[in-house]
């Protein structure tokens, strides 16, 4: 999902090992407050404040009034402000609910499982962590809830979605945003998040090179260089200081040459091994001897990035996640339309593979529980039924109806003038005031599509060159290891070394020492018991397969 404008942008979070030891300790106790003697969880009764029915929601019987839930979201960049602005203004008005939202990192959350005073909804990010898997140890199963309290839940939420986060007991205790199936990549309600973009008064002054092969790649950027001196030839997402993202040169590269996840038997593909990739690590390679990628590039933060973008600094960008880079985009290109960042045909397979852009699969970005200490956990179901419903995800994506938005007769939205005007011209009034495409806890794309206002200008483009080249990659979806495992440590310091090799490869003096750093590597992952890990992953790709019943 990465979809929106925000400050910071999370990857995922990695619980540790101790978390899992927390989880133990904080799970065995909830059992005990939470069980009853037949082994079923305990739920209070509501029998005096509503009846619940199929037919309607259960936050528009609820009697009970000035409700108050703690939702913590492992995330410290996530606006906790509530009630004050337009959406969720509106939120505490139809739910009689006022939410106080904490944030942390990870360290935060694990203080919660040690200490076992938890909050009523928890949202993280990684539903390969400790955390996620250890799930039926302190969260509630949702269709418990469902069941006992709201069953209209059943009419919002999707079934692929809560068979893909199924447990082992056959229950589902965590509900994700942007959970994208099947049906919505065939819908074409989702759009392509990576291109490779180029400024427009650039491009037609080198005359609209082929860029799509190696060397008529490296051949464009050296005419850039010559044409405009001023600027970078080629950019790219910024690198994790870290090591858990190595901007966009590996994955959305890859995607771009579409080469494969799995193998011709369905097995873990290692898509950094490629030998179509290799050959493009070694086009990026000479671009950078030539002194058309900035070393500076390796070492920019996000902000760095984004103010590049903003003045024009790149003259060419593999841009992973452009919406999330629309601010920028769009403030360049309102300044100097002629120049605007439009997406071409570039960066291609050696071997005539198609690309495979990804977008967020079914497992989604954030994920939402409530927790076995909830103090209402019926107000907590109805807080996840009113998001995903479409009032409430209409709410959420466009704001009140009449007031920001109206429909037309073909089911189009379009903002009123006035927030239109704020949108385009107000980014702090916008996110402060209206929070329009913020609270996204349960968003999805395919309502996003019901507007062409959803996005700013300068991104259309881009997605219009990006239809017919999403493909889903559901097999794949967290096939790591369980954090904690022997594996998940080996593939941890296999991830970290892979980071050096790829800048190390980028920045090579000649494609022989490229061949040396990737044949380091491979003893590397060899040292690092890679076969052991695949077998996870192996295990893991048939389960998925399962899940959906896609073998």
């Amino acid at each position: 999902m990465y979809k929106f404008n925000f400050t910071k942008i999370v990857l995922g979070t990695i619980v540790t090992s101790t978390a899992a030891l927390l989880l133990t300790a904080c799970g065995s106790s909830g059992d005990k407050d939470n069980k009853s003697a037949s082994g079923e969880t305990e739920l209070p009764s509501i029998e005096e404040r509503y009846t619940p029915s199929k037919d309607t929601p259960a936050w528009q019987a609820d009697t009970k009034k000035d409700s108050k839930l703690t939702w913590y979201v492992n995330a410290e960049w996530w606006n906790t402000e509530y009630g004050k602005d337009l959406i969720t203004k509106k939120v505490k008005e139809d739910l009689n609910l006022d939410l106080e939202f904490i944030v942390g990192d990870d360290t935060k959350l694990n203080t919660y499982f040690a200490g076992g005073d938890m909050p009523d909804i928890i949202t993280i990010f990684d539903s390969n962590s400790s955390v996620a898997r250890k799930a039926e140890s302190w969260a509630l199963p949702i269709q418990d809830l469902a069941d006992k309290y709201d069953p209209y839940f059943y009419d919002v939420a999707r079934e692929d979605t809560l068979n893909w986060y199924k447990m082992s007991d056959g229950k589902t205790y965590g509900y994700p945003d942007y959970s994208n199936t099947e049906e919505d990549f065939e819908s074409g309600d989702i759009s392509a998040r990576d291109a490779f973009i180029i400024r427009k008064d650039v491009y037609e002054a080198i005359g609209k090179p082929d860029m799509t092969t190696p060397e008529g790649f490296v051949s464009a950027m050296k005419e850039i260089k010559e044409k405009f001196p001023d600027l970078i030839p080629f950019g790219f997402n910024d690198f994790a200081k870290d090591g858990t993202s190595n901007g966009s040169m590996d994955g959305v590269v890859q995607d771009m040459l579409g080469v494969p996840y799995t193998d011709e038997d369905g097995n873990y593909y290692d898509r950094n091994l490629d030998e179509d990739y290799l050959a493009w690590i070694k086009a990026f390679r000479q671009v950078h001897k030539d002194g058309n990628i900035s070393d500076d590039s390796f070492t920019d933060d996000g902000d760095k990035f984004k103010e590049k973008i903003e003045t024009g600094k790149y003259a060419s960008m593999m841009m992973g996640s452009f919406v999330n880079q629309g601010i920028p985009l769009q403030k360049f290109a309102s300044s100097n339309p002629e120049g605007a960042y439009i997406a071409v045909d570039g960066i291609q397979s050696t071997k005539g593979n198609e690309p495979l852009l990804s977008q967020a699969g079914i497992s989604g970005w954030m994920i939402n529980y409530i927790t076995k200490q909830s103090k209402d956990p019926a107000k907590a179901i109805q807080v996840f039924t009113y998001l995903l419903s479409d009032y409430g995800e209409m709410l959420t994506n466009f704001g009140i109806e009449g007031k920001t938005y109206t429909t037309d007769a073909d089911g189009k939205v379009k903002f009123t003038d006035e927030a239109r005007n704020v949108q385009l011209n107000d980014a702090e009034k916008w996110q402060k005031e209206y929070r329009v495409g913020e609270f996204i806890q349960f968003g999805h794309d395919r309502f996003k599509a019901l507007s062409d206002e959803s996005y700013v200008d300068a991104v259309k483009q881009m997605q219009e060159w990006g239809q017919g080249k999403l493909k889903p990659q559901f097999a794949t979806e967290n096939i790591g290891p369980d954090a904690g495992s022997q594996e998940a440590r080996a593939l941890s310091a296999i991830q970290t070394n892979w980071s050096t090799t790829l800048v190390g490869m980028l920045r090579a003096k000649s494609d022989e020492e490229v061949d040396k750093l990737m044949d380091n590597y491979k003893e590397f992952q060899k040292q690092n018991s890679v076969e052991e890990i695949n077998e996870v992953r192996n295990e893991k790709i048939k389960e998925n397969m399962q899940k959906l019943e896609m073998d």
